[in-house]
């Protein structure tokens, strides 16, 4: 059986994450925004938590299409408080509206918030090259610097650590160690 990073539980879901989703490099706007949401819920909790309620989450938040969040009314803010399928916490809900509104603003300024977001790595995937999880940072340079741009433009739970967590998520950085068959490493040594 092929190895993975140790961070991975036996869990089907956490695997199929793992092995489908995370280093794998995404430039679709939708998706980015609902990472960069669901990265800023996870502040304070694990991962594991958040990803167990995206589904919940994608039908709370309409599927993350922030031309409908920007219209929320108190009302719908309201119900989302009330909503035991994702994370009750007001600060984070009202993020997700903030976030809309400054992911709409970048979007409209670069063409794409895709354009955007990828120039912090001057749109190539960084690759590292990890022998163990244990030298996998929580942030670097670029993410403090993607923070601090990101907070400028109006972002909300965008603090180093969860910028590079994101930027892990959505293939701007691959962390996967050098023995996990998801390394670039492991698949030439197949060929």
């Amino acid at each position: 059986m092929s190895k993975r990073c140790a961070w991975v539980t036996k869990e089907p879901l956490y695997i199929e994450y793992h092995d489908k989703e995370w280093g794998v490099p995404v430039y679709d706007d939708r998706l980015l925004f609902e990472m960069l949401c669901l990265e800023g819920a996870q502040a304070g909790l694990s991962w594991w938590t958040i990803l167990q309620k995206r589904e919940n989450y994608r039908k709370a938040f309409d599927d993350f299409e922030a031309e409908k969040i920007v219209d929320y009314t108190d009302e719908k803010l309201q119900s989302l408080l009330e909503d035991k399928g994702i994370v009750r916490n007001k600060l984070k809900i009202k993020s997700v509206v903030t976030n809309a509104e400054a992911f709409l603003r970048m979007k409209e300024e670069y063409g794409s918030f895709s354009n955007y977001i990828w120039g912090f790595v001057d749109h190539q995937p960084v690759v590292n090259w990890w022998k163990t999880a244990k030298e996998v940072p929580v942030s670097n340079a670029i993410s403090d610097k993607m923070s601090k741009q990101l907070k400028k433009d109006g972002f909300k739970f965008v603090g180093s650590t969860i910028c590079y967590s994101y930027m892990q998520a959505v293939g701007m950085v691959n962390d996967h160690t050098l023995e996990c068959f998801c390394h670039p490493s492991y698949m030439r040594t197949l060929s």
